[in-house]
């Protein structure tokens, strides 16, 4: 289909990396993208990484883009239900907009920490652009202290950016290590080592029971025990959850996200569901899975591209992240999941390493560190299945590529 209308209820990565690809892929029709932000679609890995910068603002395309393609961009603009015998979408403040397709791109919301005083100023959560700036705000330069609550990646991205900027840092994490829903033991280890040595007090094991506020603003974190940590401003950063209100009213299968197959479709055949706000399938796992990231968002819009012109669907990709922490660029490729074996290649007290996750000398992950060649390898080893040597691999006078077993070796047991 290369004719009717396509309405894309979201302005983010997904949203408008769909609208570029359908035209780029031949589709002549009315093209709508609503964004209940008033800032053009941008790029949001600056938010955590970059927030003290000039280079915050970094747009994903230029202003005459989406006029020169002849694409509705609304800003500001908020699909408030969705009518689906009708085919409709229903906008806040009247008016309606009716479509052939209808897209789900509306991503995720910082979840919030239900405790007395996180209404106070200074605590603030950070999913858009008006956020990162209002942390680079209350966290720039010689800002006094900041507490971050949880030690993701964001936390601990933001965590890097403000330490460099000199402004102290605590963070709290209610597990008893960071990182714990997404990275191995041993990567958080080596994370808590390096921020620690960055002068970042790292504190596990933290029951956060609430702000203390003087005046209306935030003046410390009191804890579960009692104690009080003062500070100047709080980021609140434990995880976020699917803005899938639109699709839960209108009856779509939801549950923790959009469901969605590995085309992008909804239980409704004319509405799409893709980024953050999906759950989806994932090359080498079982059931559906959240993948909060950017390349899964460009995956899932290529999805959604090739099911509205009716064309053949992309391959599945191995899903893939990145933090960048200062001098650690960090790449992890498949999904860490429990009860793998690590090989560890290089080192990370050189700040360079990879670590190799495997069932049986399958390689299933990797977290790698200032190690591009490993990331790439680990992704070819992921999509072929391949089985490695773990004592090789581990070997840095071995090739990376030479670790992998031939067909003869792979099939005689481990």
């Amino acid at each position: 289909m290369t004719t009717g209308r396509v309405v894309v209820v979201g302005g983010g990565h997904a949203g408008a990396a769909l609208a570029g690809l359908l035209r780029q892929g031949g589709y002549d029709g009315e093209i709508t993208v609503l964004s209940a932000e008033t800032d053009p679609p941008y790029h949001r890995p600056p938010l955590s990484k970059k927030f003290t910068d000039a280079a915050l603002e970094q747009w994903l395309r230029p202003a005459e883009f989406w006029p020169e393609q002849r694409i509705d961009l609304r800003l500001g603009t908020t699909a408030t239900a969705i009518d689906r015998r009708r085919h409709r979408v229903e906008l806040a403040g009247g008016g309606s907009l009716d479509y052939d397709h209808l897209v789900l791109a509306t991503g995720a919301r910082p979840r919030e920490l239900p405790v007395p005083g996180a209404d106070l100023d200074g605590v603030i959560g950070l999913r858009t652009l008006s956020h990162a700036r209002e942390l680079r705000r209350l966290a720039g330069a010689g800002s006094g202290h900041l507490v971050i609550i949880g030690g993701g990646y964001i936390g601990l991205e933001v965590a890097a950016v403000a330490r460099s900027a000199g402004t102290e840092v605590t963070v709290l994490e209610r597990e008893s290590r960071l990182l714990a829903r997404v990275a191995s033991d041993r990567l958080s280890e080596i994370l808590a080592r390096y921020h620690s040595r960055a002068g970042t007090r790292v504190v596990t094991r933290a029951d956060v029971a609430g702000f203390v506020g003087e005046a209306g603003r935030v003046r410390a974190v009191r804890l579960g025990d009692g104690s009080e940590i003062a500070c100047d401003a709080v980021l609140v950063g434990v995880g976020a959850v699917p803005a899938d209100e639109l699709a839960v009213a209108a009856g779509l299968g939801c549950e923790q996200g959009v469901l969605v197959d590995e085309c992008a479709r909804t239980s409704d055949p004319k509405v799409l569901a893709i980024g953050d706000v999906t759950r989806r399938p994932v090359l080498g796992l079982d059931g559906l899975r959240r993948l909060e990231s950017i390349p899964s968002g460009t995956e899932q819009a290529r999805q959604a591209c090739s099911v509205v012109l009716g064309t053949a669907a992309p391959a599945p990709e191995v899903p893939w992240f990145w933090s960048d922490q200062n001098d650690l660029k960090i790449k992890i490729a498949g999904v860490v999941v429990p009860g793998t074996a690590v090989v560890l290649r290089g080192s990370p007290d050189e700040g360079r390493f990879a670590l190799y996750h495997h069932v049986g000398g399958v390689v299933t992950a990797a977290e790698t560190a200032n190690a591009p060649a490993d990331f790439m390898a680990a992704k070819k080893f992921i999509a072929a299945g391949s089985r490695i040597d773990p004592a090789l691999l581990a070997d840095l006078s071995v090739r990376v590529q030479d670790a992998v077993l031939t067909s003869e070796e792979a099939s005689c047991p481990p």
